[in-house]
C-alpha cells in the first residue's frame, strides 16, 4: 500500500467518500481504488463527517517544532548541573544518563527527544560515546577434543 496523499488529491477522495454517502459506490470498490483497507476508509469517513469543508489527506507532521531559547537555556543549565557531577571525582558517577535528564526536562514540562538531548549534548561538550566492551579473556584454549 502506498500513501493516499502521494496518489490523490483531497477533492479526489471527497468526491469517492460522498459518492459512498450518497450510496452511488460500495465501500469495498473505494478500498480497493484508494489502496486503503477498511479501518482507514471509516476513519476518512468519519474526518469528513466532522469536517466536510477542512477536510484534507495530506501529510501533517506532529512536531512541535523548533525548540525556543528558553527550553535551549532550560536544557543547558541541567547539562551543566550533570558535566559538574561527572567532573566532580569524588563521586561515583562517569557518564551522562540521558534518558534521566529527560524525564528531569518532563517534569519541568518540557518535552523533547531523546536524540534531541543527545544533540544538545554533542554541542555542549557533554557527549561521551558508548566504551566499546572489552573481550572477556584474550588467550586462545587449544585442547585435543575436536
Amino acid at each position: 500500500m502506498t500513501q493516499i496523499h502521494k496518489k490523490f488529491t483531497s477533492e479526489q477522495v471527497k468526491v469517492l467518500l460522498i459518492s459512498y454517502e450518497e450510496g452511488h459506490l460500495t465501500r469495498e470498490k473505494i478500498e480497493k481504488t484508494l489502496g486503503i483497507g477498511k479501518i482507514r476508509f471509516f476513519a476518512l469517513m468519519k474526518q469528513i463527517r466532522e469536517k466536510p469543508g477542512n477536510f484534507i489527506i495530506e501529510y501533517q507532521r506532529k512536531s512541535r517544532g523548533r525548540i525556543n531559547s528558553e527550553i535551549e537555556a532550560k536544557i543547558t543549565v541541567e547539562f551543566l548541573r550533570d558535566k559538574e557531577l561527572v567532573d566532580d571525582k569524588d563521586l561515583p558517577i562517569v557518564d551522562y544518563n540521558y534518558a534521566a535528564l529527560n524525564d528531569r526536562l518532563k517534569k519541568k514540562g518540557i518535552k523533547v527527544s531523546t536524540p534531541t538531548i543527545i544533540n544538545r549534548a554533542i554541542k555542549l561538550g557533554c557527549y561521551q560515546a558508548k566504551k566499546k566492551k572489552k573481550a572477556l579473556h584474550d588467550r586462545e584454549m587449544i585442547t585435543a577434543a575436536c
